[in-house]
């Protein structure tokens, strides 16, 4: 599970440094477009990064966790 885990760790990683500067671009030229005017904080883009981190490992720790239970008998047995 941990080897799996971390295979998809790269990946959120890497996604979220990509997506980070893209996303922070489009909503402050989009945002300069309102009278009233709010500052984009750093705090928001690291909780979003921290929430898709968690939904990967929580969902890849699942799957893989049923995976591992199954009784490959059971399995074999349908096919």
């Amino acid at each position: 599970m941990t080897m799996l885990n971390l295979d998809f760790v790269k990946w959120v990683v890497i996604a979220f440094i990509v997506a980070t500067p893209v996303a922070w671009y489009a909503m402050n030229r989009w945002l300069q477009n309102f009278a009233y005017r709010t500052d984009l904080s750093w705090w928001i883009f690291a909780l979003a990064g921290l929430l898709a981190m968690g939904i990967a490992l929580l969902t890849v720790s699942w799957q893989s966790w049923r995976a591992a239970r199954r009784n490959p008998v059971e399995a074999l047995r349908y096919e």
